[in-house]
């Protein structure tokens, strides 16, 4: 019997798709909790990116929805995929945090094994959920309060052992839209057990609440989730994405249930069955898209997204920058900045733009400075993003 072939896809068309189901092809009418389950998070490092993320994605979206979530707990802050601060549902909060522990496990080893010897981490585990728990601590509270039992190490290395081998969650008001707090942390536990009614769910089952589903059947799912809102997808674009390591040995299970690809390159592409697969030639809108936004940071190769002569543009060292969307991949960056009645975009295109595109681009910015200072005097304009952290100022 002759084996039938993969079908191969362009980055072009990888793009499409990804574009499609990161809701970047249109604005959703989904509520801003559904979308952020749908995306499996959004990357959250600093405060706002996340409203820029679903500004770019939701049609008529306010970031009070958003912070609405935050302030009745179904969503939080938490380290998740890739030992990062992402904004997750409750639900996914409660089911992401120990499938990548093992990541967490690693980060703690690598960055400050040789800084905790003579540590008993369970002991130190204990002492940090007790000390979070009467009151939330920002980290260098932590660690002051870890050296009086440890006082020969250091409070860092001491607070961030905290952080990778419990589920702190960063404590409101913290990342409200229009608000600002100290990053003081508490147990995902503590924190959910003062939500209100059905908030510490999300009013949604999750994978790891099925009777009888193990690890290895929520990590399954949720591999399946990260297709269905960023494939096609590569076995290493998903180990890229949360972390982890070993995924063949999960997908390979799942193979009668997915779709199978091939990249430009031969590389084997898994997707779910009814995963979209828009035209290649489609219309792609302008957006204005954060730093660290998750469809940039998602997969191992990222020329679906961001083409080759244009990689390593968008960072600068652990700097992340803002990108601005055009047809379909990255084009160029962004930088919104406000003093006292006025607020400037500033965009750096990395190729010339057309009269069509510039237009396009204005109407966007438009939206972008209208959410970000609805008061203020606006102002376009074109000229290099200053190289600093994008969310510094803003």
């Amino acid at each position: 019997m002759t084996q039938r072939t993969a079908p191969t896809l362009t980055a072009r068309a990888l793009g499409r798709a990804t574009l499609e189901r990161q809701l970047l092809l249109r604005r959703s009418d989904m509520t801003a909790l559904d979308a952020v389950e749908r995306l499996l998070g959004l990357q959250a490092q600093s405060p706002r990116p996340p409203y820029y993320a679903l500004a770019a994605r939701l049609a008529g979206f306010r970031p009070q929805e958003l912070s609405d979530l935050l302030e009745t707990r179904q969503a939080v802050r938490i380290s998740v995929m890739r030992s990062t601060i992402h904004l997750v549902s409750a639900s996914d909060a409660r089911l992401l945090r120990p499938l990548t522990r093992p990541v967490h496990d690693r980060t703690l080893r690598g960055s400050f094994g040789k800084q905790l010897t003579g540590v008993d981490l369970d002991r130190l585990a204990a002492a940090a959920r007790a000390l979070v728990e009467e009151r939330p601590l920002t980290f260098k509270e932590l660690g002051e309060r870890l050296q009086e039992e440890w006082p020969g190490h250091d409070r860092w290395p001491l607070a961030m052992a905290a952080r990778q081998l419990l589920p702190l969650v960063q404590v409101t008001p913290r990342a409200l839209w229009g608000r600002s707090g100290q990053a003081a942390h508490t147990t995902l536990d503590a924190w959910l057990a003062g939500a209100p009614d059905a908030a510490a769910t999300g009013g949604k089952d999750t994978p790891a609440e099925e009777p009888g589903a193990g690890p290895q059947e929520a990590l399954a799912a949720v591999l399946l989730r990260y297709l269905a809102a960023f494939g096609p997808a590569s076995v290493k674009d998903m180990q890229v994405w949360c972390g982890l390591t070993r995924l063949r040995e999960v997908i390979d299970p799942l193979r009668p249930r997915l779709r199978t690809f091939r990249d430009e390159h031969g590389v084997e592409l898994f997707d779910v069955p009814d995963g979209p697969l828009p035209d290649p030639d489609t219309e792609a809108p302008v957006r204005f898209l954060p730093e660290f936004d998750n469809v940039a940071l998602s997969h191992a190769d990222r020329t679906r997204i961001l083409a080759p002569e244009h990689q390593g543009r968008t960072w600068d060292r652990n700097v992340a920058y803002r990108v601005l969307l055009v047809d379909g991949g990255i084009r160029g960056l962004w930088r919104i900045e406000t003093a006292g009645d006025s607020a400037r975009l500033t965009v750096e295109p990395f190729d010339p733009l057309t009269r069509a595109e510039q237009a396009a681009v204005a109407d966007e910015a438009a939206g972008v400075l209208r959410m970000t200072a609805p008061d203020a005097r606006h102002d376009l304009r074109y000229g290099q993003v200053a190289r600093k952290p994008a969310g510094a100022t803003s």
